[in-house]
């Protein structure tokens, strides 16, 4: 039988006394908030029974943190899931007490997503948007940073040099991946097609930047075409789809680089074969999950929600704590990668 972990254990793993992990689960004379953390990061590690208590009674005495996050398209799964994982890494915060202010934007107008950002003035202590790089978010943010509100760009950066941070995927790497996969899988000297949600999308950009720059040096061979822009909505991408296909027959791979991948499934559904066009888009999604099962989609790359909301969140706690900082920073996490066979 195992033997059960005791105080010596924590101490031993946490580098501290005997007496000071006493301190911290009785919790009748103070520690230190940095010393107490580490003592409960060790009873975590080794499995002791009561690592519990000693995380709640850090909770309890921990100062409260407020985040704000301004969101888009209430209604589309992946920003349900994002929202969700909002408030489960929120809620998993064991160093503040944190709460989640969480709205979302009527458009995604830079007038709207302003609006939204300056209402959580004096509400909260940080915010993170997922927003388009437009000057009116930049002077946003920084009328935000002088009053000493953190900003991290989520997802899509904006606000370059003023922004606290950006959190999310990187994405000139993956439009390359994109590239990799359609190059892969299309029709060799085929036809191929890159959709983008609009110019002020700075991900986009960055993805067909890295899409292009992939062809240009290891598949010269396909002819790209001109870059379409469908303004991430589901009937704009179908119409404008059916109608890509009806001029180049002899299109070989497809990639959305944004939003609005429903409607490029459901042309591809209409006039061409399963597999015949290899189309590749983001976030998995039920709409994605079916096209790879029934394989019109060849590659979903997905944001890793969980990951990128518990780092965000943390960044954001960490800020708070820290202050404003002058230094613009970007933390990069890695895309997964779903295919037809991946279920």
């Amino acid at each position: 039988m195992a033997k059960r972990p005791t105080l010596s254990d924590i101490a031993r793993e946490a580098q501290v006394g005997v007496a000071t992990v006493d301190r911290v689960l009785s919790g009748r004379t103070r520690v230190r908030p940095e010393t107490a953390e580490r003592v409960y990061r060790a009873a975590q590690k080794i499995g002791y029974h009561a690592a519990g208590l000693i995380g709640q009674r850090l909770n309890a005495d921990a100062p409260a943190v407020r985040l704000g996050f301004v969101l888009n398209k209430e209604k589309q799964s992946f920003y349900r899931a994002l929202s969700e994982e909002i408030e489960t890494a929120v809620r998993a915060l064991d160093t503040v007490r944190g709460s989640a202010i969480i709205r979302f934007a009527p458009s995604q107008s830079p007038g709207d997503i302003k609006a939204l950002m300056l209402q959580m003035r004096g509400q909260v202590d940080a915010i993170a948007a997922a927003s388009v790089d437009h000057h009116t978010i930049t002077e946003t943010v920084q009328e935000l940073k002088e009053a000493g509100i953190p900003t991290f760009a989520l997802l899509n950066d904006f606000a370059a040099g003023v922004r606290h941070s950006y959190v999310g995927l990187n994405n000139l790497k993956t439009g390359r991946i994109a590239a990799w996969m359609t190059a892969t899988a299309a029709r060799p000297g085929s036809k191929i097609a890159v959709f983008v949600g609009g110019h002020r999308w700075h991900g986009h950009a960055l993805r067909e930047t890295g899409f292009r720059s992939y062809f240009r040096e290891h598949a010269p061979q396909f002819d790209i075409l001109d870059t379409l822009v469908n303004l991430e909505t589901r009937q704009l991408t179908y119409e404008a789809t059916l109608s890509l296909l009806a001029r180049h027959p002899d299109l070989g791979g497809l990639y959305v680089a944004g939003g609005g991948m429903e409607g490029a499934i459901a042309a591809l559904r209409e006039v061409r074969a399963s597999g015949e066009v290899a189309l590749i888009v983001n976030e998995l999604t039920p709409e994605s999950r079916a096209a790879l099962s029934d394989r019109y989609a060849t590659m979903v790359m997905s944001t890793p929600l969980a990951d990128v909301c518990g780092d965000l969140v943390q960044l954001m706690a960490s800020a708070v704590r820290a202050g404003v900082s002058q230094i613009a920073a970007q933390h990069f996490l890695e895309p997964q990668i779903f295919t037809p066979e991946s279920f």
